[in-house]
């Protein structure tokens, strides 16, 4: 059975705070597509799950567009957010080694992950970050 909640953020600060709350609700091992177009808020709701795990603060969370895969670790799991953004061929993804990163105290969340269709077929959760306005973002969750 698959579980869907929708949910609408109002500010940046709003988004942290709503992965705040997400994190207290989560528990390893998982594997989260994070999906959303550039500037959806995708990383903005990283921080506040970071937050949530006691991984990071929010300032320290940074996007890894280019360093490709970020690593918080917190006391009940290791948060690894990744994206695949720049990564185009499994060749490219295989490098990364990301099934090293996979274990039982272990969260991956994806950036960019609907790339590969391995990642749609082993995600635990998708979330969907959309920007309705300026300031807000309509975010969908959708466990199996």
């Amino acid at each position: 059975m698959t579980l869907q909640t929708i949910t609408h953020t109002h500010s940046a600060e709003e988004t942290i705070a709503f992965g705040r709350t997400l994190a207290a609700k989560l528990a390893p091992p998982l594997l989260i597509l994070l999906r959303g177009d550039l500037g959806a808020g995708k990383t903005t709701l990283v921080k506040g799950i970071a937050e949530g795990f006691g991984a990071a603060s929010a300032d320290d969370v940074t996007s890894p567009t280019f360093t490709l895969v970020h690593e918080y670790r917190g006391r009940r799991a290791t948060l690894y957010h990744i994206d695949l953004y720049r990564v185009d061929t499994d060749r490219e993804l295989e490098t990364l080694g990301l099934d090293d990163l996979a274990g039982p105290e272990s969260i991956l969340l994806i950036e960019w992950g609907e790339k590969f269709p391995r990642f749609v077929r082993e995600r635990d959760i998708e979330i969907a970050l959309e920007r309705v306005a300026e300031n807000e973002r309509r975010i969908q969750i959708t466990e199996r």
